[in-house]
């Protein structure tokens, strides 16, 4: 697999190549992000590794040209970074590592990296196979529920072999009845298709993400445990909390939608596990996130 590196630091460089010292990968290193972005768009690398520090990153456009991109493949990126998480745009970064980079902590990241992009090929596969078939929601684009069931089996299956961690949150739109019953389905399709965009845009883009039934919805994330799957629930959450829908009638009027997660995180996998008990457990968490009050996210370890 060629691997890009966006790392100007001859130390870091040297740490980076002592990692993955043995292994059949090929290191590219890259000074800036367009060479990086050429060697995308040619299909030769979708695995980079980037330093924020000591790149043009910061500075280029490049991880959202990535994310919008109509790629054949999709491309994981994992940050070298000296700031903490809350200092960085996390949007459309797979993973981050601090710096000064230690060999350790390297390889464990590359690993995880390898089997996601595992994953993740065997799911466009899997996705590809589904294309023909009546499997998709048509209002908000997402699979609908049965394929949910069928693809996230998969998904725990695949993370079971590949002893990964996998989170299911469930979300709901917390005052979608009172939305439909004010303003009517027409304003109520409308917001469905601005949430489901908001969870689109939040999570990664080989997540498998599914329209469950009405206004929930349901995303399997492989690779992801505990409080990083919390972290994109608040995500979602909070970028569904800064929209506004206009709607225009007899007088202007702005809907506010909010919307609650429940999340089911699984450590360990093993072989009698199913994908049902564990949306369940996700559902019955963000029915107490609602009872709690809503807009916000509730966490349970299965």
């Amino acid at each position: 697999m060629n691997i890009l590196v966006m790392e100007n630091d001859p130390k870091e460089w040297a740490i980076i190549q002592q990692a993955l010292g043995g292994k059949k990968h090929t290191l590219i290193p890259v000074p800036t992000s367009e060479e990086a972005w050429e060697y995308i768009q040619s299909g030769e690398a979708n695995f980079v590794i980037a330093s924020w520090d000591t790149s043009d990153l910061k500075n280029s456009n490049f991880i959202s040209r990535v994310r919008t991109s109509t790629l054949a493949q999709s491309v994981y990126i994992l940050l070298i970074t000296s700031k903490n998480e809350d200092e960085l745009p996390l949007s459309g970064i797979d993973d981050t590592i601090q710096r000064p980079l230690k060999v350790a902590d390297l390889k464990n990241r590359i690993a995880i990296a390898e089997r996601i992009i595992s994953l993740t090929t065997s799911l466009s596969l899997a996705r590809e196979q589904l294309e023909n078939q009546a499997v998709f929601d048509n209002l908000t684009g997402f699979i609908n529920h049965a394929a949910f069931l069928q693809q996230s089996a998969g998904e725990l299956e695949r993370s079971r072999r590949a002893s990964l961690p996998l989170s299911l949150i469930a979300i709901d739109i917390d005052n979608f009845k009172a939305i439909n019953d004010s303003h009517g389905s027409e304003i109520g399709d409308a917001v469905l298709k601005v949430v489901s965009q908001v969870i689109r845009e939040k999570s990664r883009p080989y997540d498998c993400i599914g329209r469950w039934s009405g206004d929930e919805f349901v995303l399997a994330l492989p690779g992801v445990i505990g409080a990083d799957a919390e972290k994109i629930s608040e995500r979602i959450i909070a970028g569904v909390r800064g929209t506004r829908i206009e709607v225009k009638k007899d007088a202007p009027l702005t809907v506010n939608v909010k919307v609650s997660a429940g999340i089911a995180s699984i450590a360990r996998i093993n072989p009698s596990s199913e994908m049902e008990p564990i949306i369940q457990q996700a559902r019955q968490a963000m029915s107490r996130a609602k009872e709690a009050g809503g807009n916000q996210v509730f966490l349970v370890y299965s």
